[in-house]
């Protein structure tokens, strides 16, 4: 976390055992340690939230992605459909399709 090496830890507990005296710096240090790791976790949760939210949008932006070329998937087929049951309909013309005899509803002699 910061650069400190082994000569300003040492400057760091002779002033902190002046100022403090050494009845009170282990409950102290005790102290300090508790609120840096309290610090430290809550930057951990920032950073996973902001992490999670990172990914969560990359999340929304592929799923409209992918709905945005569904739905023009679904244009190109409708069309495709429509244009193929346009040129069918052409192509069975009314007057070839031809009407079936008449049925006649009168019972046919029989001599």
């Amino acid at each position: 976390m910061f650069d400190i090496g082994f000569a300003e830890l040492i400057i760091i507990g002779v002033v902190g055992l002046l100022v403090i005296g050494p009845e009170r710096l282990p409950g102290t240090v005790r102290t300090a340690v508790v609120w840096l790791n309290r610090i430290k976790r809550g930057f951990n949760d920032v950073k996973q939230e902001v992490q999670q939210e990172l990914h969560n949008d990359a999340v929304m932006q592929e799923l409209r992605k992918t709905g945005e070329q569904l739905k023009d998937e679904a244009g190109a087929l409708q069309k495709d459909i429509s244009d193929s049951t346009k040129a069918l309909s052409d192509a069975v013309a009314p007057q070839d399709i031809k009407a079936p005899p008449p049925v006649s509803s009168a019972p046919k002699s029989t001599p």
